[in-house]
């Protein structure tokens, strides 16, 4: 506190109850093509129903980023997912004469298009998003009284448009509104053709006008709250007049056409999306301060998107891990080659790290959307077993095995590898995934792709380790600033060895030493302005191997005698992944 300069009384607090936070480790994170949404945006998805409405439903180019990102939210609700697309992937606009434009997403809208003179390039109307898929729209609009008595879908609204009560202020003869209608000429959004998506009534050719303090404009309207479409060119409709889009306060007059029009939008397409454009849509997510993630779901990706996803996006932020599968090619109609195959990609991805989780291959799964059934890449499931992990226990259990490890939605197994190729494939750090008869399909090993021995060459203990150093680290950000004393060394042992002694009782380590005092907080780091915390972590490992020795003894024996005789060195009956 200040120094009192007369007698009084002065009051302040001082809160000393800062604890360790809980942290997120069940979001995950993909990029990945898809036939709808924006561009380059990041979208929070809790489920498949959401996922189909932000980024459409699968068809036979987007099913692999489809369903890998349905595998996940199969066994969680929060995935952040980016939509990739080339640049030749276009809007469907109202311009006959394709202008090839790709409006990625609402910002570059607003901020390109939005309030612009676009002269009538793209027509009247545009799909909000780039993609064949929007040429299956339509937008009828109704623009005046007259039109309205013999227009196909004046049943959609209350009553014909007219002049609303702002452009009435200023001119009685308005006539401003109109009503407007999102088709679904083709029935590719919703199943039936001809089915109307969405509906603006009443809305306002004048540029100011509003309505219980929020804006009327249709483009505004249409920008503010559409699912489907931009009004990007309002010239198109007033051939016998340029009022459309200019302010009401002004006195102008609407002239509206006398017959309602059906704009079809056209030009839509879906450019080939390359290794660029996945891995400029994943380097979204390097910002740990934006998106909370904790697991990076790859899909169907190549080599370099894998290399990616490791290098810069998990050994930047070290507070996640990437899930990868061999590629397609390597395990399916591969009969006696898939072992190979595999050691071939591991080769060709030239990675060793704790950061990155590989497993074996690719599952057979029912596409309800298509009525089909497809190979879809199992790096999303294993993400999901991780957040299964997470909420049936905790991060630092491993996700493997009979108990948290089946795998959902799965026919068969693109290759089912044998104790054999089991054996090959777990040396490598690939995690085999197995169906057993009778006992479903599960993930049978709980590696990373670490190569040296160590404790961190097993996903619980590297997710154990992401738990407490995001965790930890987050509480000691309000040292920041503080003295380095004892008594701000003490405050930290304090904070730090509760949170520790509930991930022991957890059973995620089974000891630990928190040391920040002068030994490690020297002269010479206290006048450098650092300050120094040692947290030594003994981690609890998973069972990978079990050996049952079945001893037959006589029956004069006393067992007392050839207990401890026998032990895991002299019997090679030994049960392992």
């Amino acid at each position: 506190m200040g120094y009192q300069l007369s007698p009084g009384v002065n009051v302040s607090e001082i809160d000393l109850t800062t604890i360790v936070p809980a942290v997120s480790t069940s979001a995950g994170a993909f990029a990945g093509a898809f036939r709808w949404g924006p561009v380059n945006k990041v979208k929070l998805i809790d489920s498949e129903i959401t996922l189909a409405k932000t980024f459409g439903t699968p068809d036979s180019n987007s099913a692999v980023s489809f369903f890998t990102s349905a595998s996940f939210l199969a066994y969680g609700s929060s995935l952040y997912a980016v939509r990739s697309a080339n640049s030749r992937t276009y809007n469907a606009d109202a311009n006959t004469a394709a202008s090839n434009v790709q409006i990625a997403n609402q910002d570059i809208f607003q901020y390109s298009y939005l309030n612009t003179n676009n002269a009538n390039a793209y027509g009247a109307f545009m799909a909000r998003y780039p993609g064949e898929l929007g040429n299956s729209l339509s937008v009828a609009v109704c623009a005046n009284t007259t039109a309205f008595s013999t227009w196909t879908y004046a049943g959609y609204f209350p009553s014909a448009p007219n002049t609303s009560d702002y452009a009435a202020r200023f001119n009685v003869s308005a006539k401003d509104e109109m009503h407007i209608a999102v088709i679904d000429t083709l029935g590719r959004f919703s199943g039936t053709k001809g089915t109307v998506l969405e509906t603006f009534p009443f809305v306002s050719k004048a540029s100011d006008a509003n309505s219980q303090g929020n804006s009327a404009y249709y483009k505004q309207v249409i920008f503010d709250t559409s699912k489907y479409i931009y009004a990007i060119d309002p010239t198109d409709y007033a051939n016998t007049s340029n009022t459309w889009g200019t302010a009401a306060s002004l006195g102008n007059a609407y002239i509206g056409a006398n017959t309602a029009q059906l704009i079809s939008l056209t030009g839509g397409s879906d450019g080939a999306v390359v290794d660029a454009d996945i891995i400029r849509a994943q380097n979204l997510f390097v910002d740990k301060d934006a998106y909370n993630i904790s697991l990076v779901l790859t899909g169907d990706a190549s080599v370099a998107v894998q290399q990616n996803a490791i290098d810069n996006i998990c050994l930047v932020r070290t507070d996640c891990i990437a899930l990868i599968s061999p590629p397609q090619s390597a395990v399916i109609n591969q009969s006696g080659s898939e072992t190979t195959n595999i050691t071939t990609w591991l080769t060709n991805l030239a990675r060793s790290t704790s950061y990155a989780v590989a497993d074996s291959g690719w599952k057979y799964q029912y596409d309800v959307y298509n009525n089909v059934y497809r190979w879809i890449p199992l790096n999303g499931d294993i993400a999901g077993l991780c957040v299964y992990t997470d909420t049936t226990r905790d991060p630092w259990y491993s996700p493997a095995g009979f108990n948290r490890g089946s795998i959902r939605n799965a026919i068969k197994l693109a290759w089912n590898p044998t104790k054999t190729y089991r054996d090959s494939l777990y040396s490598s750090g690939v995690n085999p995934v197995v169906a057993f008869p009778g006992q479903g399909i599960v993930l049978y090993g709980d590696k990373t792709l670490q190569a040296k021995p160590s404790a961190f060459d097993r996903i619980n203990v590297r997710r154990l380790f992401i738990v407490l150093e995001k965790a930890i680290s987050n509480a000691a950000k309000y040292s920041l600033f503080e003295f380095n004393d004892e008594f701000t060394r003490a405050q930290f042992v304090a904070l730090v060895a509760p949170f520790l002694r509930d991930v022991q009782g957890r059973r995620g380590i089974t000891d630990f030493k928190v040391v920040c005092d002068s030994t490690n907080n020297t002269p010479q780091v206290v006048d450098s302005n650092q300050f120094v915390g040692d947290i030594y972590i003994k981690p609890a490992r998973s069972i990978n191997f079990i050996q049952l020795n079945f001893i037959a003894v006589a029956t004069g024996v006393e067992f007392s005698t050839v207990v401890g005789t026998y032990n895991s060195l002299s019997k090679p009956n030994i049960f392992s992944v």
